[in-house]
């Protein structure tokens, strides 16, 4: 037992919250050696680690500040982004003594939800400098450009009411509002009609402001074109870059009511978040205009600087690094964006990004694979369509994958203390930590992720589900949670609840999930229909595909070049039909018509970045570090057409994705918290290649199959079947005497 906890806790008679307490302290002790290779303290000291005090954990510094500073005066907080953990270091080593009494199984209230505190004691805290980035080239951010009577003014010249759609364009997209003045951006195909001006010119409310912007030299010429944005909190867009060919160079956002963090990436993978404050002016030229993406994800909570900036000049803080972070909630943000049109082409220096300049479409794509019809067959596409997808996607996968669904946990919960749990296409371990009594450990057959499990302080191990390397009847409980639904003949998906029987114990069960064929049940649509409008909007994301994702919110976010600022998003029909033996492609977000098919995959790449913002990475040693780069590496190598048959070389979308992130051939896990943005992988620096399509397999259950499939295994029993949206689900158990 940590020597910590044996000076700070009464050696008998604790209480069961006391115990409780004693293996919090573990855990977070054994959690910051993995993620920052800092052990803890045996003797007080002046510097603690707070366990559910970091950012990562919806805690504000503001939150965390007050409830330490109760204890004594504090030195330095240290929270880095993301981070489930928080170090503080007091002035004295009685304050860190008491904070340590009296706060360790305290509970924290941070706004409607509590994170229960478990501190630890460490020798040292490194403080390093805090570093900035450069901002892109041709961005400029002009803080206070209007004052707050201005804004109001601005802001009530915003008539939403109005019903007269024709003379301002206005739109209730699924993500935000919109109205468009002076001229329609015209969603169907990324352009503006230059001969049907609206009726309503840009309001004369914005004029002074214009006046201002072009007597500062923010822009040459008077705009004639405004595109008005609303997003309530946790509403954003996906990454884009404004289409070359509609408007000039120059674009100019104004954002009121509320700050924001835009996200602008290089092609080559470089990225900068720059808080926008309300009443701030962004200026988009040149190169930051026609070649970086800007985006803004989907959250409610933005990570940033604890204390308000100065001036940067061309520099920003880096908010992937810093330490002195805080939590900022979203308001109700409305930008004004002010373009010119265009009335000649673009020769712009960037004609690989350039409408105008003829960049080259996308070949079409290849024809699906057939149906295997033995077993070399199978296993050949389930590696190409199942194995090597999920490899190429690990990172970005565990980056969006944190709640736990709520029948599984209960399922978990009512397993007795001591029980041997074995997850069976863990992915990246969301369930191993649900029941802390249990002895659980998990398999995938994705050695990134289960990399991430050992990160994260997880029992795991690389492993097909067709074959765990555990002995027969060790286990009292199993689960495979999306797993067998990518076995690709009817002889695999048994051998793999075979599997699971032979792990368990007599009188041991099993839960299994697959995706149902049947997404309305009961005369109830499943979330992954429901949220499909009608009436396909224009910023309608097609990789929200997942039935047994969609339980959770979905994340936005993803790229497509030459498109339109803050206002652009187009669909991409990847539906296909079945000929000749092929597997169809699913058209995502509606019923589903065949049950083995293939569903796209529209990668959100940026695995550089993934990994250090997901609270997995940190501060660790040089090697480590090298380690982590490598990973990063081969993760996007396995993007690569040549590593990856999986992958749709030719599919290419211009169009903003959502992203849907899956375990590798053990699962996909529910739930989409995209907590990042990304842009275009690329060739080189002249070459921009749009967020690549992988297809993965899926043989799709309808009603009583998965029963029928599991009645065919001797020795079980269906204890209980059931519906859990968009997904068929049983629970097995082993008889007795088995």
């Amino acid at each position: 037992m940590d020597a910590t906890v044996e000076n700070n806790v009464k050696p008998v008679r604790r209480s069961k919250e006391d115990k409780k307490v004693i293996r919090k302290q573990l855990k977070a002790s054994h959690t910051l050696l993995k993620h920052e290779g800092i052990s803890t303290a045996p003797q007080p000291t002046k510097s603690l680690v707070v366990a559910n005090g970091g950012l990562g954990n919806g805690v504000s510094r503001e939150e965390l500040s007050a409830a330490l500073k109760q204890m004594g005066e504090v030195d330095k907080l240290i929270m880095h982004p993301n981070k489930p953990y928080a170090f503080v270091i007091y002035r004295s080593e009685e304050s860190a003594r008491k904070a340590h009494i009296n706060l360790n199984g305290e509970k924290l209230q941070c706004g409607e939800n509590s994170v229960t505190l478990y501190l630890s004691y460490v020798d040292s805290v490194t403080c390093e400098e805090e570093a900035s980035v450069p901002l892109p080239e041709g961005l400029v951010l002009v803080e206070d450009f209007v004052c707050s009577e201005e804004e109001a003014l601005l802001l009530a010249a915003i008539d939403w009411s109005s019903t007269n759609t024709d003379v301002t364009a206005q739109k209730s997209l699924k993500h935000r509002r919109v109205k468009h003045y002076g001229f329609e951006f015209r969603y169907d195909n990324n352009n503006v009609d230059k001969d049907k001006p609206l009726p309503a010119g840009i309001p004369q409310e914005c004029l002074p402001v214009l006046e201002r912007c072009v007597k500062n030299q923010h822009i040459d010429i008077m705009p004639d074109q405004l595109t008005v944005n609303q997003y309530e909190s946790g509403q954003g867009i996906p990454p884009h870059v404004d289409t070359h060919s509609a408007f000039e160079d120059t674009i100019m956002s104004l954002s009121l009511g509320a700050k924001t963090v835009m996200e602008f990436r290089h092609p080559d993978g470089r990225l900068v978040a720059v808080v926008l404050p309300e009443r701030s002016l962004l200026v988009m030229k040149g190169e930051s205009r026609f070649f970086w993406t800007h985006g803004i994800t989907p959250r409610k909570f933005d990570m940033v600087p604890a204390c308000d900036p100065q001036s940067f000049g061309d520099t920003t803080p880096d908010l992937r690094t810093s330490s002195n972070l805080t939590l900022s909630k979203r308001g109700t943000r409305t930008s004004l964006t002010f373009r010119k049109i265009r009335n000649e082409p673009c020769r712009c220096a960037f004609p690989s990004a350039c409408d105008s300049q003829g960049a080259p479409p996308a070949p079409s794509p290849p024809p699906p694979p057939s149906l295997p019809c033995c077993h070399a067959d199978a296993a050949l596409l389930e590696e190409q369509y199942v194995h090597r997808v999920y490899d190429a996607i690990a990172s970005h996968f565990s980056s969006t994958r944190h709640s736990p669904w709520p029948r599984v946990c209960h399922f978990l919960c009512s397993l007795p203390p001591g029980s041997v749990l074995a997850d069976v296409g863990c992915g990246n371990g969301k369930y191993l930590g649900v029941n802390l009594e249990l002895s659980a450990v998990g398999c995938d057959r994705s050695s990134a992720l289960v990399q991430i499990c050992a990160e994260r302080g997880f029992q795991a191990f690389v492993s097909d589900a067709l074959s765990v390397p555990l002995r027969a009847a060790s286990c009292d409980a199993c689960i495979s949670i999306a797993v067998i639904h990518h076995f690709s003949t009817q002889e695999r998906r048994l051998a793999a609840v075979q599997e699971l029987v032979r792990l368990l114990k007599p009188g041991g069960r099993a839960l299994i999930y697959v995706w149902a064929f049947e997404q309305e049940y009961n005369k109830q649509r499943s979330k992954y229909l429901k949220d499909h409008n009608k009436e396909l909007p224009e910023n309608h994301n097609p990789a929200e595909d997942s039935p047994e994702e969609s339980q959770e919110p979905q994340g936005k976010s993803s790229v497509h070049s030459s498109s339109h600022s803050e206002d652009n998003y187009r669909t991409v029909d990847n539906n296909q039909h079945v000929t000749d033996g092929k597997l169809s492609v699913h058209t995502n977000r509606t019923a589903f018509e065949t049950k083995d098919l293939l569903v796209p995959w529209h990668l959100k790449d940026g695995k550089k970045r993934v990994e250090g913002d997901s609270g997995e990475g940190g501060k660790k040693d040089q090697q480590k570090e090298k380690s982590k780069k490598t990973s990063r590496s081969k993760a996007t190598l396995d993007c690569n057409p040549a590593t990856s048959p999986g992958f749709d070389s030719n599919m290419f979308s211009d169009s903003s994705l959502d992203t849907i992130a899956a375990t590798h051939s053990s699962k996909p896990i529910p739930g989409c918290d995209t907590s990042q943005t990304c842009s275009s992988a690329l060739k080189s620096e002249s070459e921009i290649i749009p967020a690549p399509v992988f297809h993965r397999y899926y043989h799709v259950f309808q009603q009583g199959e998965l029963e029928q499939l599991c009645a065919q295994q001797a020795g079980v029993t269906v204890q209980s079947s059931y519906h859990d949206q968009g997904n068929w689900c049983v629970i097995l158990e082993k008889a007795l005497n088995r």
